[in-house]
């Protein structure tokens, strides 16, 4: 299978304070995405880390947003100035996104155009928020895409399972770190 890594780019998303301590076999897939962006990094494939963050204050959320309000009162404060948990590189790039699409709220787009990215590479918690969102928006936006499988991660494994095996594959090669690595070698 060609998963065309020419302007492909590595998405790292949601990997973030909180959010991985949401996840089962944290330090197991933690390992795996390091080794994932990695192997991103000898190839010379962009790695853009995509965390969700606000403004102090919190303008961004509107009371019709009914996931992010119901945070807004309590929001960590982690969702502030957000960093990934995997250490960036100098040439790795930082999105902050405002929802729950990597596209919403952020210049993404921009990003990709300008480095010339039509390839998508998504990895990802969770697997039925931020992934599904990235992928539906990239799929409509005629981006090639590429999930990997083993790094996503959902707290609802059958959500995870229903995704990976029915829906993703309509609009994605969907395979597993190590396929890709076979791909992709270094």
């Amino acid at each position: 299978m060609n998963t065309g890594l020419h302007h492909a780019a590595l998405l790292v998303m949601d990997v973030q304070p909180g959010i991985t301590d949401r996840i089962t076999n944290k330090e197991a897939y933690l390992k795996k995405v390091q080794f994932a962006v990695d192997t991103a990094h000898k190839k010379n494939i962009p790695v853009l880390f995509v965390v969700v963050g606000f403004r102090q204050g919190l303008p961004e959320i509107n009371a019709n947003n009914k996931s992010f309000n119901a945070m807004k009162n309590a929001m960590p404060a982690y969702m502030v100035n957000p960093q990934p948990v995997i250490p960036m590189l100098e040439q790795d790039v930082l999105i902050v996104k405002r929802r729950v699409s990597a596209f919403a709220g952020s210049d993404l787009e921009m990003v990709l155009r300008a480095k010339g990215v039509q390839h998508l590479i998504l990895t990802g918690i969770a697997t039925g928020g931020v992934v599904l969102s990235t992928l539906r928006e990239a799929a409509d936006k005629d981006y090639q895409i590429t999930v990997l499988s083993d790094l996503c991660a959902d707290t609802d494994e059958e959500v995870h399972n229903v995704l990976m095996g029915k829906v993703f594959p309509r609009q994605a090669a969907v395979i597993k770190l190590e396929e890709w690595l076979l791909q992709t070698p270094v």
